[in-house]
């Protein structure tokens, strides 16, 4: 249920992020208003699963996935390309959220 529930965190970020490039800086007001609806809700998912689990893996495992799924985001819908190193490290964010979801996962 936690590693949902930081998916959701992450996924609400990110779909607020794709606002925050359609809102033009915050001067278009439906994408701004989304801006903050999205981050509201990915801040409430966030701080349910911060009840339930570690501050800092809790953290890092929400802006970990966050930042995989904005990169995602930004190739589906930007067309935006990324180098080798920019891969390997989105590679290495991912090793690192895999690593902090069996950790979550283990008891104490």
């Amino acid at each position: 249920m936690t590693f949902a529930m930081a998916i959701a965190a992450a996924i609400a970020y990110t779909i607020g992020g794709v606002f925050m490039k359609f809102s033009a800086g915050l001067s278009v007001l439906t994408p701004t208003l989304l801006v903050y609806l999205c981050f509201a809700l990915g801040a409430s998912l966030q701080t349910l699963l911060m009840a339930k689990s570690q501050l800092g893996v809790s953290y890092i495992l929400v802006l970990g996935l966050e930042s995989v799924m904005a990169a995602l985001f930004g190739a589906i819908f930007f067309k935006e390309t990324y180098s080798v190193p920019a891969m390997l490290g989105i590679g290495l964010i991912v090793a690192g959220v895999a690593v902090l979801r069996s950790v979550s996962t283990q008891p104490g």
